[in-house]
């Protein structure tokens, strides 16, 4: 029977910690590249406030991958947003890495 719809009933939901661990990844994505852009816009010549954005952004990363690590281990819950969670905070920390390793290797 091609088009027949089915139902499936299911107790599971989004885990409101793995929800905030993605707005969190995204916010310290977002702070980084923007630190970086000004910072680049002003000629190479960053502000204080480019480095307290970039200590933000840490916090918010460590944050996000310790709520995103602890969301996947809850039971019945769905493993999208843990999974893109753990994703964005470790593309958030690479990111960091390449800043911190830019700015004390290349001249």
């Amino acid at each position: 029977m091609a088009g027949r719809k089915s139902y499936m009933f299911t107790s599971k939901n989004h885990s409101l910690k793995s929800i905030m661990a993605v707005i969190l990844g995204i916010l310290s994505i977002g702070t980084l590249v923007s630190a970086v852009y000004l910072s680049y816009k002003g000629g190479g010549i960053s502000s204080e406030r480019y480095g307290a954005a970039a200590v933000l952004a840490g916090l918010f990363m460590i944050v996000g991958m310790g709520l995103s690590v602890h969301s996947l281990s809850e039971r019945d819950t769905f493993k999208l947003f843990p999974v893109l969670g753990t994703v964005l905070n470790f593309l958030a920390l690479c990111l960091m890495s390449i800043i911190l390793y830019a700015g004390a290797y290349v001249n």
